[in-house]
């Protein structure tokens, strides 16, 4: 049985995924070393892997579903507004259903978050 879908998103410097995801979205360092960091809040994960050759071919948008969109927006606006992506900083409904906001770091690593409900 599949229990998770896990994504890596690599950085040249950790240290800037940590800023999103950490300080920004609020996840919990579950393990670090020197090059890797495994990060979970409820329950989402994500390997945050520093690795400048392989940061510079891609930057992932990533996607995160939620069944309370207006309450993850709160604690993320009062975490890091700063990180809110400019074309997506409220909650928005699409044309294609869910209510979206994203967020977006330094290195134009985007994470989007999705409320289908």
């Amino acid at each position: 049985m599949l229990t998770a879908l896990i994504p890596q998103v690599f950085y040249e410097d950790m240290t800037v995924g940590l800023d999103l995801f950490v300080d920004g979205i609020g996840m919990e360092v579950l393990h670090r070393d020197g090059t890797l960091a495994v990060l979970a809040r409820d329950g989402a994960k994500v390997y945050v892997v520093q690795d400048a050759e392989f940061a510079a071919k891609d930057r992932p948008e990533l996607a995160i579903e939620t069944d309370d969109i207006d309450a993850v927006w709160a604690d993320v606006n009062a975490r890091r507004p700063d990180l809110l992506h400019p074309n997506l900083r409220t909650v928005t409904r699409q044309p294609w259903g869910p209510r979206e906001f994203a967020m977006l770091d330094a290195t134009t690593v985007c994470v989007v978050f999705r409320d289908w409900s």
